[in-house]
């Protein structure tokens, strides 16, 4: 789409192989996932968006964030660009009540600990800085860490609403803005709930600052 390959041309969401998307994920049985992830960005446009369309000016899948230092690396479902005066995009993470509430949980800190990392940079021998590798790295118009969108789809409306209130607690005090819905609600219109608050300061003080050369 050619917003899509607008943001790919401002380095601010590289293009990325769509593992969830196509003929070969399809094949490998993956079809059902990325129809979720498709009725999630259109149910959140529909609601959310819908007297402001406008301002959602492109989407991608499957979205890879990774952090060669550390080994970290994992994949959002999808980002959507929705700029605004502290964030260009909102991340969303699909759990379709196929993975445990252990790695669900996994996921979702991830986030933490990508936001948390920061990179040095300065002369050899001398004092240098620490900057957020996110912020210089990929949202590079961005103030704050992006929004992170969980969705609970795939169970029944109980089981998951007993999903969101495990999720919860399994990442209290999780120092990135979060928030979660399940599928239903969402595509009734119905209210988020916050499960996680930006914190830059307490973030930093979790994460240890990286050694200079």
């Amino acid at each position: 789409m050619a917003g899509q390959r607008a943001l790919a041309d401002g380095n601010e969401l590289p293009l990325c192989p769509k593992a969830g998307t196509g003929a070969k994920a399809v094949r490998a049985g993956l079809g059902p996932h990325g129809l979720a992830v498709t009725d999630m960005i259109l149910a959140y446009t529909d609601t959310v968006l819908s007297g402001d369309r406008e301002c959602l000016t492109g989407w991608q899948v499957e979205v890879n964030h990774s952090i060669k230092q550390t080994g970290l690396s994992f994949n959002t479902d999808a980002v959507l660009a929705v700029p605004t005066k502290t964030s260009e995009v909102r991340l969303f993470e699909l759990d379709n009540g196929t993975m445990s509430r252990a790695r669900l949980a996994k996921e979702v800190w991830e986030y933490e600990r990508y936001a948390g990392h920061r990179a040095w940079e300065g002369a050899r021998g001398t004092n240098g800085s620490t900057y957020p590798f996110w912020q210089r790295h990929r949202y590079i118009r961005s103030e704050r860490f992006p929004l992170l969108y969980v969705v609970l789809a795939g169970k029944e409306e109980q089981l998951l609403d007993n999903r969101r209130q495990a999720l919860t607690a399994d990442v209290k005090g999780i120092t990135v803005a979060a928030w979660v819905n399940t599928m239903p609600r969402l595509q009734r219109g119905e209210p988020w709930y916050e499960i996680g608050v930006d914190d830059p300061d307490r973030r930093r003080r979790r994460y240890p600052e990286p050694a200079g050369r």
